[in-house]
């Protein structure tokens, strides 16, 4: 057990300290500017749809996108019929992080880890040389700046993601996760089951879905019994937007909510073609944690897409925003 279970939480924590530092360098790179796009250009639900898709690819995070929605809904600069749209952008804008981990660029980690520590080491030395202030006092640096940090936060997450994928073998033997497979063998439910609950405690669908990866690649978890625990890692991430609605207005928690319904909607709606899924990844790629990411993406667009109609009712449109 301890053989395993250090290093997948040490490199779990190196992976989230990856997706925290990208997610806080990107929001201060463009986090203001993002806002004010949510506020102006969701007038209608495929307009924010668009909009949640490209905030959530440039944050790295549908969780970010999610949470500060429902803030701008609880502050009164957003409606909820607004936000349906961001909703289902954000979960397509996600799956560009779990394509970026199926490219398998593990290699990558140390060499972007010393050029990312190399840039952030000359922007703070040309910061603090008082002989050029034009310099020191230029956007162009801050923002130079803080792209290191985003290039050391993906380094950082690709280190993490490695260091999880390394313990597949003691995984693979360990009693546990025999009990499991032979559930799941009954019922690919339980991979539903076990994709909802590892990424609702762990606040990350992409940690889980890139774990996966690793286990579909060793051999050790069939591609179906992967996709399905895909499925419930959709659902798992809604925890986090549900915590966040708490206290709020109404009109906060029908956004929490709403995302709540669209991914386990969706889940529930594609559990029965899980074979059709893996047919749809494999002719698209070869690579086993290709598939993977590949499952993701095809589930959240034909997700969002079938329920993007279902935004303009007008229904929707009668619910009070502060009540």
């Amino acid at each position: 057990m301890v053989q395993f279970l250090i290093p997948m939480l040490l490199g779990f924590s190196v992976f989230m300290c990856g997706m925290k530092l990208m997610e806080l360098a990107l929001h201060r790179l463009a986090g203001p500017y993002l806002t004010r796009m949510l506020e102006r250009s969701t007038a209608t639900p495929i307009h924010g749809l668009a909009i949640g898709t490209v905030t959530t690819a440039f944050l790295q995070s549908s969780t970010a996108v999610t949470v500060i929605s429902i803030g701008m809904v609880n502050a009164g600069l957003l409606t909820f019929p607004r936000t349906l749209g961001i909703i289902l952008g954000t979960n397509i804008g996600t799956c560009i992080t779990t394509e970026l981990i199926g490219l398998n660029l593990n290699k990558l980690a140390l060499p972007l880890l010393i050029v990312s520590i190399g840039l952030w080491l000359a922007t703070a030395l040309l910061g603090e040389i008082r002989l050029f202030p034009a310099i020191r006092s230029a956007g162009w640096l801050h923002s130079l700046r803080s792209s290191s940090v985003v290039l050391c936060g993906f380094a950082l997450l690709l280190t993490g993601m490695a260091m999880m994928q390394g313990v597949g073998p003691a995984v693979q033997e360990s009693t546990m996760f025999a009990w499991f497979l032979d559930k799941a063998d009954d019922s690919l439910w339980w991979g539903l089951a076990a994709g909802a609950l590892l990424t609702a405690a762990v606040h990350s669908s992409a940690a889980v879905i890139g774990i996966i990866m690793g286990f579909v690649s060793l051999g050790a978890m069939p591609i179906e019994l992967g996709i399905a625990v895909v499925l419930g890692a959709n659902i798992g991430t809604c925890a986090t937007a549900l915590l966040a609605s708490i206290g709020g207005t109404k009109a906060g928690q029908y956004v929490a909510w709403s995302h709540v319904i669209l991914n386990a909607g969706g889940a529930l709606l594609f559990m029965p073609f899980i074979g059709e899924l893996a047919d749809l990844s494999a002719w698209i790629s070869s690579s086993t944690p290709g598939q993977i990411a590949h499952t993701q993406t095809i589930f959240n667009i034909l997700s969002s897409l079938i329920a993007l109609p279902f935004c303009y009712l007008r229904v929707f449109r009668k619910l009070d925003p502060v009540t």
